[in-house]
């Protein structure tokens, strides 16, 4: 039964690099598993629809933030951004790959809105970089580094959902510990993270790079809206919905809602015609469709792993093992966590199963609460970045494959993998035994 997670896990990574699309691979590494815990493909396929209904409010969100992100993009606000952009940093690759991974980082803390941004900013880019051979998945990694770093050390926007999720995890299991000192825990693994991120701009992808051929022609560079560079009042309303579609995010505390108040907006306050409508739909489901879709297979998956007991028994097989060195039980349970958050593609989603599993083996072996804090985050964020069905690498192909020149696994999966796996296993390893 332990093994069920590595097979079904690897069998998923193992398609994705053969460049079997991520939803056939998740289904087929689902299904896989269901049979290796001994179920028909009946009862398997319907565990897994069963499970998809968990990832609903998040699928929904998104394509919801695709329609407003769409009819932002309408309005020719992102042209005046886009063109101060490049104003201001053409040639300069390695400070235009550091700003984006610095607007990446504003969504998940001081402005929540999470992958919305990258449909809205990415795609007009993407001639810019192709002039300046910059190779997309430096881009790729600043953006997943966005997405992630902020969250795992900064405890505000969802750095503080991630922080309180650890927190009733470990409450739940008998260990007490505030946000602030959650925080304190995880400032090493963020730190190699950071890491990561130079080695990526600096290193890894500063030389120049051809721009790839198409993968597919659905490319669309909006040629009609080059000459709106002029701020206008219809510029002001759009800002004017933006904001009230993140106070109210912010508010309700609901991503949904947050996008249906920033639709309404734009169509009260007159920023997009009505008649579109149908238009905006379409579109904001192409673009943000295979990303919900996504999430939902990817939910009926971890309902699978959770269901047949694979979890439970893959860390009970390696609890056994552990011996007494913390060192060794530390490197172990975040190969573990690696494992499972892959499998899943949710930091957030991942925690309860980890906190519940981690607290009491920890506890025995004499880890302090900020260590055991600091395997939970570090475990959680683990795989978050290079999982093919994460939203911290979905969204940055959402925004790169626009043109058809980025792939999601090549491109952005094991480059986000290399890059920011590693660091954090390596520093939430050192982190766990020194706190």
């Amino acid at each position: 039964m332990e093994w069920i997670v590595a097979a079904s896990v690897l069998t998923m990574l193992v398609l994705s690099l053969l460049r079997v699309h991520v939803i056939f691979a998740i289904i087929i590494s689902a299904i896989i598993a269901g049979l290796m815990a001994g179920m028909n493909m009946q009862d398997t396929v319907d565990m897994l629809i069963e499970g998809m209904g968990e990832q609903a409010n998040t699928a929904l969100s998104y394509i919801l933030l695709g329609v407003f992100a769409v009819m932002i993009s309408y309005t020719g606000i992102t042209t005046i951004l886009v063109r101060g952009l490049i104003r201001v940093l053409t040639g300069k690759k390695t400070m235009l790959v550091l700003a984006i991974a610095g607007i990446a980082c504003l969504s998940q803390n001081l402005i929540p809105v999470h992958i919305a941004f990258i449909p809205i900013l990415i795609p007009p880019l993407l001639s810019i970089f192709d002039q300046m051979k910059l190779d997309r998945r430096a881009v790729a990694t600043a953006l997943t580094f966005g997405l992630k770093a902020p969250y795992v050390m900064i405890p505000v926007g969802f750095g503080l959902i991630f922080h309180e999720t650890i927190q009733k995890g470990m409450s739940t299991n008998g260990i007490e510990l505030s946000v602030k000192e959650i925080a304190g825990s995880l400032l090493i693994p963020g730190s190699g993270m950071i890491v990561g991120l130079l080695i990526a701009v600096f290193i890894s992808y500063r030389k120049d790079r051809e721009p790839a051929q198409l993968l597919h022609t659905t490319w669309n560079d909006q040629k009609e809206h080059e000459d709106k560079v002029i701020f206008t009042r219809q510029h002001a309303f759009t800002i004017i919905a933006i904001v009230i579609a993140l106070v109210v995010q912010i508010i309700t505390g609901s991503l949904v809602i947050g996008a249906l108040a920033g639709i309404t907006g734009m169509v009260l306050f007159f920023a997009v015609p009505l008649k579109e409508g149908d238009t905006f739909v379409q579109k904001g489901i192409g673009m943000m469709g295979t990303i919900a879709f996504v999430m939902l297979v990817a939910s009926g998956f971890a309902e699978i792993l959770k269901n047949t007991g694979a979890v439970d028994a893959l860390v009970s097989a390696s609890s056994s093992m552990l011996g007494e060195n913390k060192a060794i039980i530390a490197f172990i349970l975040l190969l573990v966590g690696l494992l499972i958050t892959l499998g899943i593609g949710s930091s957030f989603g991942t925690i309860p199963i980890i906190a519940a599993l981690y607290v009491p083996i920890c506890a025995a072996a004499g880890f302090s609460p900020m260590a055991i804090a600091t395997l939970i985050g570090t475990a959680a964020a683990l795989g978050d970045a290079g999982s093919p069905a994460s939203d911290s690498t979905l969204g940055p192909t959402s925004g790169l494959s626009a043109d058809g020149k980025h792939h999601h696994i090549w491109d952005t999966c094991v480059p986000t993998f290399l890059h920011f796996n590693i660091p954090l296993f390596i520093f939430g390893w050192i982190a766990s035994i020194i706190l």
